[in-house]
């Protein structure tokens, strides 16, 4: 392990037994002065701190590959991938060489009229492997700036073509694009969203595909795409209004990773373009290898007309974010100065160079080692695995995509009760594999497994072996 903050292995200690014993306690302080100052310094998001601050909290010195270690040495297997952002792994030789390059050049110019040599590069790299149509790159920070542009170019766009009623946004229950308003205005989850409600636009949403639990109790081997049904009738009769539909295509993440049926997506799109509705893609989790393919959308040949991609973009290094649009969209905000047509959105560090050196490192390991023609023997082993949770009592409905999958917790298989909230089951489940060397984490009764692309198939068995025995040891 490399020297750190908490290294014991200063040689001019060895052999003076009490200097060592005096630098182990200095290490000792500094540990509990470390989650003294968390706990009194920190506000986590997404935790209720009345919670956290009576836990030793987790403090993540270091990692390298899929592992992480906490300040006391201790190893644990990355099943989110840091927020499921993380691609190639921790301490990516080529990634961390990129940034270090860039950072003897200049770490940050902006994009406000200017340029810059990586933003460039970067731009035609993405417009080469994504969607066909899709011709333009906006840089942003991260997924909901990435939403908020999407957003915003959406009903300039309608406003420029002279469709000023164009306002509204269709989006999907369950769905999950960010945490500012914007992204929080087409959200469809409402123990993260309806406290914010007097602050949002109002939008229109269609049902889930959520197939466990379909609103129309439909067996999902013999339905008739009911949910399809409502969202059309949604855009008929309001599509005189609606600029956009915004969907996360094939997998719903923050909603408890949600699969969509087959078909699903590229019905979505045709929709949209009978009823003259612009359709944007959330790819932000999904995109960069996680569904198999490069993009979720390729997997039913889809081209949305707006595209957002954060989180796996630069292998999860820093922020960085992108909105991807065709030149039909683009077209409608160029004329003359005084027309006022520019897109007046932009962040400081918009297109940072640092960040986009990364990314294009991140992109040349995808072709270098074959990530995406590596996936298929793992997703194959995460599948078989995944089949052998069918036999704890307390797993109701499994899914997966890719990489991705979640396993949902109920009390009863045979009525789908879920756990309440209060029992916080998917919280202690995640705690259970904490201890046994997993880190993981909950979406509710959900149990997420994430791992970074890189991942080999013996630790992919290790973290399936200790969700099993925390899944049976909790429930």
């Amino acid at each position: 392990m490399k020297d750190n903050l908490c290294s014991t292995t200063n040689p001019s200690f060895v052999e003076d037994g009490s200097i060592i014993m005096h630098e182990q306690t200095g290490i000792k302080k500094i540990k509990e002065q470390l989650a003294s100052w968390d706990k009194e310094y920190l506000w986590h998001p997404f935790t209720q701190m009345k919670d956290y601050v009576k836990e030793k909290p987790l403090i993540i010195e270091d990692g390298e590959g899929f592992i992480l270690r906490d300040i006391d040495g201790n190893e644990y297997i990355d099943g989110i991938s840091s927020m499921w952002c993380n691609i190639h792994g921790h301490r990516k030789k080529e990634i961390d060489d990129a940034i270090k390059v860039q950072l003897d050049k200049v770490a940050h110019t902006t994009l406000l009229g200017f340029s810059s040599v990586p933003a460039i590069k970067l731009s035609k790299r993405l417009v080469e492997m994504t969607p066909d149509d899709l011709t333009k790159v906006f840089y942003s920070d991260n997924g909901s700036t990435a939403i908020e542009v999407a957003i915003k170019m959406a009903f300039q766009y309608w406003q420029h073509k002279g469709y000023k009623d164009k306002t509204n946004f269709v989006a999907l229950q369950h769905g999950y694009h960010g945490d500012t308003l914007g992204a929080i205005g087409i959200g469809g989850m409402d123990v993260f969203h309806n406290t914010f409600k007097p602050l949002l636009f109002k939008a229109m949403f269609a049902p889930s595909p959520y197939c466990y639990r379909c609103p129309y109790d439909k067996d999902r081997t013999k339905c008739s795409f009911e949910c399809l049904s409502s969202l059309e009738e949604i855009l008929s009769k309001n599509s005189d209004s609606i600029a956009a539909m915004v969907m996360e295509p094939l997998v719903q993440g923050a909603g408890g990773m949600i699969v969509h049926p087959e078909g699903y997506l590229s019905r979505a799109k045709e929709l949209c373009k009978k009823y003259n509705v612009l359709f944007i893609t959330d790819e932000i989790m999904v995109g960069f290898g996680r569904t198999g393919k490069m993009f979720a959308c390729f997997h039913e040949n889809v081209t949305p007309d707006i595209m957002a991609l954060s989180k796996g973009i630069n292998g999860g290094y820093m922020p960085l974010a992108v909105t991807l649009t065709t030149e039909e969209v683009y077209n409608a905000f160029i004329g003359d100065y005084g027309e006022q047509k520019t897109f007046f959105h932009g962040h400081t560090y918009t297109g940072n160079p640092l960040a986009c050196s990364a990314a294009l490192a991140s992109l040349d390991i995808f072709e270098n080692e074959k990530v995406i023609e590596g996936l298929r023997p793992k997703i194959d082993v995460l599948q078989k695995r995944l089949e052998e949770f069918t036999n704890l009592n307390s797993v109701g409905d499994i899914r997966q995509c890719g990489l991705i999958a979640g396993m949902e917790l109920v009390k009863d298989k045979g009525t789908k009760e879920p756990y309440s909230w209060d029992e916080k089951i998917g919280i202690k489940v995640c705690l259970e594999a904490r201890k046994r060397g997993l880190i993981t984490r909950p979406l509710d009764n959900v149990i997420v497994v994430m791992p970074p692309l890189s991942i080999n198939t013996y630790q992919l068995n290790k973290m399936m072996n200790i969700l099993y025995e925390s899944i049976e040891y909790v429930t």
